[in-house]
Formats: structure tokens, sequence, C-alpha cells
């Protein structure tokens, strides 16, 4: 038996993707309190007749569709969350919740993923395995797929690939980005605190400033990526928080500094955090100060195996699904790459803006919005990228 034509079948669920993605949409809620949102997926997954599972990570929700022989075990994963952001869309479908908004297209993916699932119950009897199909919670703060992992959602059964997708404002409608290797960063976050001496700052020379030590630091700091990082390499260090003192007379004990540090490789990251550390603490010694480097690391980086791509490609070929082929390498990060340590596994980007109809706001903007048209597409390439891994025949009837 074969699979059948994905974008056919996707475009007759237009109307019911574009009002998912609404209702989801008019419910942001915050990570791990996606309450609501985690109940509406488990009621449509239920009414698909499909096993589930909820409560997992906290608020994430699993379900399993097997096909009709054994094969491997695909993971799909959507994420729920929303963000802090006051909508100002003015959209019939805009948040009804105070400070709460869908500002990154996670209410997209839900949509697409159930219809995903949908799609592939239709085609059970042709697929060889099974898909676990993954709802994460607190994706915006890079803990919901570690929390969803210390559950057990690898195991029982483990998954044999992995496939996530984001719907990207940065494209158009109608483009379409699936590459190999990195895709996304590593993302960090660091607190440099400076510990001087206070004193009169009519009297400078009784006390050891922690305001000029970061200001050096700060600028010393923006030499590891143009002195100590291959120019070819992609590196984003960032000081994005700098506080110390609280009068205009007053020489303060100390000063704080905060940012953000986004690596493609580890082991760079690494080499990065090392020269922080030697740098923040050599001003620091030489300037009479003390200075203490504390590093976050959320997410590593989302690299894509290079014989997944080629065989959903293949499969995208197979399906005759049209689009328009780019590339996308992008210092933003995702936590998708949990799922994929020791996995192999794809992320691609589905063109979401429309310039014609204004719909060219970033991703976390507080005047966010897709052209929803693209829930058809990212729909399509999601069912079919599935279905090349799990069909054992050919791809179209």
């Amino acid at each position: 038996m074969t699979l059948i034509n994905f974008a056919s079948a996707a475009q007759t669920m237009e109307e019911r993707l574009v009002a998912r993605r609404r209702e989801f949409h008019r419910h942001p809620e915050l990570a791990f309190e996606e309450h609501w949102t985690s109940g509406r997926v488990a009621d449509y997954l239920r009414d698909l007749g499909l096993e589930i599972q909820t409560g997992v990570g906290g608020t994430g929700v699993v379900a399993i569709l097997d096909g009709a022989n054994d094969g491997p075990t695909v993971l799909v994963r959507s994420d729920m969350d929303a963000l802090p952001v006051e909508e100002q869309t003015g959209a019939e479908y805009r948040s009804q919740i105070t400070g709460k908004m869908h500002a990154c297209g996670h209410d997209g993916h839900m949509s697409v993923v159930l219809a995903t699932a949908e799609l592939l119950l239709q085609n059970q009897q042709a697929l060889s395995g099974r898909v676990k199909f993954v709802f994460q919670p607190a994706e915006e703060v890079g803990q919901g797929a570690a929390a969803m992992v210390r559950d057990g959602v690898l195991a029982d059964p483990k998954p044999d690939y992995s496939v996530g997708l984001h719907l990207w404002n940065e494209l158009p409608i109608g483009q379409v980005a699936l590459d190999s290797g990195p895709v996304m960063a590593a993302v960090s976050d660091f607190e440099i605190v400076i510990e001087g001496k206070g004193g009169h700052a009519g009297i400078p020379q009784q006390a050891i400033d922690p305001v000029v030590c970061a200001a050096h630091i700060v600028t010393a700091l923006q030499s590891i990526v143009s002195r100590n990082v291959p120019p070819q390499e992609a590196v984003v260090l960032s000081v994005t928080m700098i506080e110390g003192g609280s009068a205009k007379n007053v020489i303060p004990t100390q000063a704080k500094m905060a940012g953000t540090l986004r690596t493609f490789d580890v082991g760079r990251r690494d080499d990065v955090v090392n020269r922080m550390q030697a740098i923040a603490e050599g001003i620091a010694q030489g300037l009479d100060c003390q200075a203490m480097l504390d590093i976050a690391h959320h997410t590593v980086p989302v690299i894509n195996d290079p014989d997944m791509v080629e065989r959903v490609r293949q499969g995208w070929q197979q399906q005759d699904i049209a689009f328009d082929d780019t590339t996308v390498m992008t210092t933003a990060g995702e936590d998708f790459s949990e799922f994929t340590q020791g996995i192999p596994g794809i992320f691609f980007f589905v063109g979401s803006a429309n310039p014609d109809r204004g719909l060219t706001y970033p991703h976390h903007h507080a005047k966010f919005d897709i052209d929803e048209s693209s829930l058809v597409t990212a729909t399509t390439l999601l069912a079919s990228a599935v279905g090349s891994l799990l069909a054992s025949e050919g791809m179209q009837e």
C-alpha cells in the first residue's frame, strides 16, 4: 500500500488548520503553565483514537501512532508555550489573556502537528513503524525538552529519528529551508559580578572602582569574537545588561553585567567561556578588583543529520511538493536539540511572512503574525517527511 498525496490532502484541511491555530492563539499560556493548551491537545488526540500520555515534563503530551508493520520510531515535536508579550496585532483572533501572546508561531506548530497526526492516521496501513507525537512545554525558556527527557520521553519506545519544524517569518510564504549540519545555535547566559571598594566619588583614590573595571571588561570581551574565533565561524557574545551604583556621588562596592553567548559548536563554546573567564579575572586583578563569572548553558546546537536530510528531500520530490529552496542558519536557539542527542534528527523552516499583507514582524514582536496559508505547506512537508522515514514502498498513489 502506498501513501496518499499529502499536498492535496493537507489543502482540504486548511479551514481546520486555521481554526485550530486561532483557538490556540486566543489562549496563550507561558512556560510550564500550558494546562488549558495541553488539555485541548489531548482532546484532539483522543478524538483521533490515539494512545496518549499527559503530564510528561510537567504539562507535556505524548501520543503514539502505530503503523501496520514493524519499523523505526519517529519522534515528531511541537512546542506549546507562549511569551509574556502584550499583543498589538488587532486581529480578530488576538490573545484573550492580558500580557501573554503566541508571538513565535507555536500556536501554528500545534495545529500543524495535529493535522499531520490525522493525515498519517489515514495512511496507517502504509506505515512501517510508529510515530511518537510530542507536544512540549517551555521551549521559550529552554527547559521543556529536558524536562520531558527526564520523564522518559526518549524511551519506551526510543525514537530512531526526531523531526521538528518552525514557521519562520524571516522567510516569505513558499520558501522552505532544510540543510545539513548546524542550523540553530547553542544558547548560554552569563553574569559577571565585579567586587571593588566603595567610597566617595569625589575622593576616588580611597576607593576601588568596579564600574571602571566593568567598562574595561565589556570592551575586552568583544575581542574574543574578533581575535580568538576563526573568521569563518559564527559566534555571538553580547553584554546586554550592566548595573552598578545608586548615587551620583558614591563609588559602589559592586558592579554586575550579564548577557548571552551563541555558538554552533560546543567545543568552541567552551573555548569562548575559558577566554571570558581569563579576561574578566585578568582585568579585575589589574585594577585591584575581583571578578566572578557565572554561566548557564541552556541548549546545544540543532544539527541536522545529512542522511535524514537527503532521505526527506527525496520524499518531498517523490510527492512533487513545490517550494522555493533556501537556507537558514540562525543564532536563535531551540531546545529541540535535546531530542537529537544520540538520535538522528532534522529541523526545517517554513516561510510564513507575507509582505503584501504586512505580515513581516519578527518573532517575539507584539505585532507578530503569520500568513496562515503556511500551515498547509508545513503540514504537507511534515507529513511527507515522516512518511518518507516510515514508508516501505513508493511514496505516492
